[in-house]
């Protein structure tokens, strides 16, 4: 069953429940040209960032659905948006990004 885009409207109510994240329009990397989901942390270390990428990892595969990751010294950067719905922003991109909002404050992500 293919996922259906949300409407603006969806997108807004979705994203005012998710303080920090935004919706930007794709750039055309990793063939996004719609909307994407994005968010940026800052940690205490690398070590903490990568332990945070480790741990989006495994929500990841449990969701079957994958961001694009930036991790740099101390920051990490998630990137998401349903390649399969056309570069669209399905609800599965919020239950990732909604997910992740509850792991990184654990790892010290501000």
């Amino acid at each position: 069953m293919p996922l259906e885009p949300l409407s603006q409207k969806e997108i807004e109510d979705r994203l005012a429940e998710l303080p920090g994240w935004s919706v930007t329009q794709g750039t055309g990397d990793a063939g996004t040209s719609g909307s994407v989901l994005t968010r940026s942390y800052r940690l205490g270390s690398h070590y903490a960032a990568t332990a945070l990428v480790v741990h989006v990892s495994q929500v990841q595969q449990e969701l079957d659905h994958h961001a694009e990751i930036t991790l740099g010294y101390d920051t990490v950067a998630l990137a998401v948006c349903t390649h399969s719905a056309g570069g669209a922003l399905t609800e599965r991109d919020f239950e990732l990004a909604r997910r992740v909002e509850e792991l990184a404050p654990g790892h010290g992500a501000a």
